[in-house]
């Protein structure tokens, strides 16, 4: 079997990573480059397909909420969390137990801990006793993949294989939150929103790389290879008049000379639709050509305040 060989066989896919070798999966969110979390070997090989940062720690994925404890300290709101959003894309950062290998923190006290809901991910998970370590399949910094075809794209020949399960259903990356003395706090803003945990707990939001200790914080992340500018379409396309460029709006195109390309995330306005979309739209804009890309901001509200960080980091 060639390495980047996408298939459907959850046997093959559960004994690669057996044997210590690298998956895509798919979950809700994104697709996810997985390996043996406890196995640190496997995880350096994480590290190096995706040339990541060995500073920033891995997201690890379990089959069910109540493995989190396996793992990880689960506080009384933590648990709460988990009870109400997981399977989901939520991922909460617990103090580590001594299993969970320095390789996969990143060296840090913590580990983020996640359950997808994906069922091609639930079902291997089931068919493995021990946990998935499985950052955004992609090289460090880049769009991330929603579909099998992206990772081969970018990965294909440094994974062993790509377990196909359609397009990511999310298109973003699950909100990481940490628990503290009662609070909730942002470390990443996903698809689960202020609003929705502010039900359990205050909630407050951290600034991007203010937290070393959580994956997926870095302050630029997320960019196409063409430079992205981000913020108000019509300011950023009179600062860029003259060249052409591509255009990824909200719900309306826009009428400008200039344009050779532009994607509209939802034209209801949905911010779901708009997330869902987001990546693959960054991904076909980026092969359009352009001197540059302009990314309309979208309401700075619910989903839209993951949107919004995505293309803030993307710009950066």
């Amino acid at each position: 079997m060639q390495k980047g060989t996408i298939g459907k066989d959850l046997n093959l896919a559960a004994e690669l990573l057996r044997r210590g070798g690298l998956v895509a999966i798919p979950t809700e969110t994104v697709y996810g480059l997985a390996a043996n979390a406890l196995n640190p070997d496997a995880v350096l090989k994480i590290f190096e397909a995706k040339n990541r940062p060995r500073f920033n720690p891995l997201i690890v994925h379990v089959a069910k909420a109540n493995e989190m404890a396996q793992y990880a300290e689960v506080p009384k709101l933590a648990r709460r969390l988990a009870e109400r959003f997981c399977p989901g894309p939520l991922t909460l950062v617990l103090r580590k137990k001594p299993m969970v290998p320095d390789a996969t923190t990143a060296g840090n006290p913590t580990v983020a801990l996640r359950v997808p809901a994906h069922p091609m991910a639930q079902k291997l998970l089931s068919l493995l006793d021990f946990p998935l370590a499985a950052p955004s399949a992609n090289p460090s910094g880049y769009v991330s993949p929603v579909t099998a075809e992206h990772v081969a794209e970018n990965l294909g020949d440094k994974v062993d294989y790509i377990l196909d399960g359609g397009r990511c259903q999310v298109g973003i990356e699950s909100t990481v939150v940490a628990v503290e003395d009662g609070n909730i706090r942002i470390l990443r803003a996903g698809a689960i929103t202020p609003e929705m945990l502010a039900e359990f707990a205050p909630v407050t939001l951290a600034r991007a790389g203010a937290e070393s200790g959580s994956p997926g914080l870095l302050p630029s992340h997320y960019a196409p290879k063409t430079k992205l500018s981000w913020g108000k379409l019509e300011t950023l396309l009179e600062k860029h008049r003259g060249q052409n460029v591509a255009v990824l709006a909200f719900c309306k195109a826009p009428q400008k000379a200039g344009i050779i390309a532009c994607e509209v995330l939802s034209s209801s306005g949905d911010l779901r639709e708009a997330a869902r979309n987001l990546f693959a739209a960054l991904r076909r804009l980026d092969a359009a050509g352009a001197d540059a890309i302009l990314a309309e901001a979208v309401p700075e509200e619910g989903l839209g305040i993951a949107i919004n960080d995505r293309l803030r980091r993307a710009a950066t």
